[in-house]
């Protein structure tokens, strides 16, 4: 019998090599396609947040101030994994980077890594603290204490046997104090508000509901400084005041502080002149000094019949487009008893005058409080007033801007709160100070929680359905399938 011929090989050494060469080209084809969907999905696709916790999307003014960051931050996460909200504040900072790489987050789980939290403590002279976010940048840092990230409320949990209560997480204030802190170690030097005392204006330091200690909080996290001034005596306006506060004074200015103010103004101060119901029909001086400016403030309250919320409360909804206002639009300010403001029509145009916008207004049916017969109409509660300066003319301070508004209250701790309020707050001092990248306000985020209330029954037969009545069921399934298929 012939031996049979020997058998050829499957694969020719030209065919095993374009084989090879074809799996070493599709790999570089996955990785390039890779890459390019990583690229594509950080800077051009849409991001969507799922979180529903305290949701991680940024606001408007955190991701303008990220944008204008050129300097490195360093952000060290020095916290503990067992801690409720170490994923949430973990996730935040995760965002901060994501929208600009030059803040760079290092997190340091103390319990885990004894010798890197100890030089941490050293560097930072933290002593026994613990759960905190440290911010540096070229040697400006800035602490938060994790401690103060939440704000919680007690609830009393359904128990049978005795009384028990937990504390609930209802607000987290992570972006806002991150940026904070962010804008505070990149700014070259903090501003300085002042706030007028001395005639029955609204003090920083009281914490009642007509306080301004709120207010005055606000003002920090934007990183500008809030102290008291008095311009009795010899004091005039301190020259590193970049911002001037007149916060519904009762009574009547003297007039050497009118003077003052006034000197202050023409250098190219900055304004926030909040009137009240305290002063209606009666002079604070304050007024005269208003008008040589372009702004009216009337005597008299304003009644809008069609926004009553409580007593003469009012909601305001209806705005100008104005850079101040722009953050508020859609929403409304709610005002206790405001007077009229408004701009003051010259009879010639003057050269170099300061540009004055009504920018809020009551409804169409409004009406002053003290009129008879009542004339309803629309009617300004708040201006802003712009000193552009003559063409080659520089003032001490800069350039003169002033927001002068009818009411007080609803900028004190008793309102603050309610609309948009606290946005406004914000966004009056950063356009007095021409920090027009931080125009978006950014605030506490409410805590949502999903609890499952079940009886302790209930309990049981939940886990027998768990573990014994679902994988009993996909085992008795599984073999009656086998059986069918044996037969």
């Amino acid at each position: 019998m012939a031996a049979s011929p020997p058998s050829k090989p499957s694969f020719s050494r030209g065919r095993k090599w374009a084989m090879g060469f074809n799996s070493v080209l599709a790999a570089l084809m996955v990785l390039a396609v890779t890459v390019m969907i990583n690229y594509l999905s950080g800077n051009y696709f849409q991001r969507f947040y799922l979180s529903t916790r305290t949701r991680v999307e940024l606001s408007p003014q955190t991701l303008n101030l990220l944008h204008s960051v050129t300097n490195r931050v360093r952000v060290t996460f020095y916290y503990t994994k067992d801690e409720p909200f170490y994923a949430d504040i973990a996730e935040l900072l995760k965002e901060y980077h994501s929208h600009n790489a030059r803040v760079v987050v290092d997190a340091i789980d103390y319990d885990r890594n004894p010798a890197a939290a100890q030089d941490l403590k050293m560097k930072y002279n933290l002593g026994s603290s613990t759960n905190v976010i440290i911010f540096d940048s070229g040697g400006k840092v800035k602490i938060v204490d994790g401690n103060t990230l939440t704000e919680y409320t007690l609830e009393a949990v359904p128990n049978a046997t005795e009384r028990e209560v937990r504390r609930k997480p209802i607000t987290f204030k992570g972006e806002m104090m991150f940026t904070a802190a962010l804008l505070a170690v990149t700014s070259p030097r903090p501003f300085k508000a002042c706030c007028l005392e001395g005639h029955g204006e609204h003090s920083i330091s009281d914490g009642g509901n007509d306080g301004y200690t709120t207010f005055a909080s606000i003002f920090r996290q934007n990183y500008i400084q809030v102290e008291p001034l008095s311009l009795l005596g010899t004091n005039a306006v301190p020259p590193d005041c970049d911002l001037l506060i007149v916060a519904g004074p009762a009574v009547a200015l003297p007039d050497v502080e009118l003077d003052r103010i006034q000197q202050y103004l023409n250098q190219g101060g900055r304004l926030l002149a909040l009137m009240d119901a305290r002063s209606a029909n009666r002079e604070t001086g304050l007024e005269k000094v208003l008008a040589q400016w372009g702004v009216k403030v009337g005597a008299d309250l304003v009644v809008d019949p069609d926004s009553l919320v409580r007593g003469r409360d009012i909601v305001i909804s209806a705005f100008s487009r104005h850079t101040v206002i722009n953050p508020i639009l859609g929403s409304g300010l709610y005002m206790m008893l405001p007077r009229p403001v408004g701009a003051i029509t010259p009879a010639s145009p003057v050269v170099d005058a300061p540009r004055v916008d009504e920018i809020a207004f009551t409804g169409p049916n409004a009406y002053l409080y003290g009129e008879t017969p009542r004339r309803p109409g629309r009617f300004p509660v708040m201006v802003a007033a712009d000193q552009k300066g003559a063409k080659g003319v520089l003032t001490e301070r800069g350039a003169t801007r002033m927001l002068v508004a009818g009411d007080s209250f609803f900028l004190s701790n008793g309102q603050i709160e309610k609309l948009s309020n606290r946005v406004f707050a914000s966004a009056a001092a950063n356009w007095l100070l021409d920090r027009t990248t931080l125009l978006q306000g950014v605030g506490p985020r409410p805590v949502s929680e999903f609890r499952l209330v079940i009886t302790r029954n209930q309990l049981h037969a939940l886990q027998w359905i768990l573990l014994a009545a679902i994988p009993g069921g996909i085992l008795l399934f599984g073999g009656m399938v086998w059986l069918r298929r044996r037969s």
